[in-house]
């Protein structure tokens, strides 16, 4: 069943995710056009934006715990999974900076120091461009595997810090984002817990 579901998903062309990952950036512009948003409709833009930017991020993450566990490999699509992530977090930091703050960098600089949640959310941003410049051939042949190896594990601190953003944005306790906060730290601690690949085939011969 693994080697189905893999020779399956080798056939799949990465921009095939692309296309799909637009969707949600379609669907937005098309509740805008149309005046699908709500009564706050700058709100719902950057809202939408930043949510959609951690679904991509924990699907990048879920990557290497999947495989670990169900021997079905997704690791084709992380890269491109990590920069729809960047480009729809990139898109959320653009839609504030222009709609919410006129881009007016004095009064977003004060922004930013006045509101706890936004420093969480430029560290996590910043992180975030960090990996987005780095994710191509060229920059793991610059800097070294174990260099950029290293350098990517921003990932992991760059996940809850997005969700600690959105949280502390909402000043409440939200379920949503708490469910989401709690599935990145089951992601991280499966990649602790479980540091190589279940080897199925060979745990079921040993009685």
């Amino acid at each position: 069943m693994r080697a189905a579901v893999n020779g399956w998903l080798r056939v799949i062309p990465v921009w095939a995710l692309w296309l799909g990952g637009l969707v949600p950036l379609a669907l937005l512009v098309w509740d805008t056009v149309n005046g699908g948003l709500g009564i706050d409709p700058i709100r719902d833009i950057e809202h939408r934006l930043g949510r959609t930017a951690l679904y991509f991020l924990i699907a990048s993450l879920a990557v290497t715990p999947v495989l670990r566990i169900t021997g079905v490999s997704f690791i084709r699509f992380r890269r491109a999974l990590g920069l729809l992530c960047f480009t729809y977090a990139g898109l959320h930091v653009l839609s504030w900076a222009v709609m919410d703050m006129a881009l007016l960098w004095g009064a977003m600089a004060r922004d930013v120091v006045k509101r706890p949640y936004l420093v969480f959310g430029m560290v996590s941003f910043l992180m975030l461009l960090a990996l987005a410049v780095t994710s191509n051939n060229a920059s793991i042949r610059r800097m070294g595997g174990t260099a950029w190896r290293r350098l990517h594990k921003l990932a992991y601190i760059a996940a809850p810090l997005v969700t600690l953003h959105w949280i502390w944005a909402l000043k409440t306790f939200p379920l949503e984002p708490v469910l989401w906060l709690s599935a990145i730290l089951v992601l991280l601690g499966l990649r602790v817990a479980i540091p190589r690949p279940i080897r199925w085939g060979q745990a079921a011969t040993v009685k």
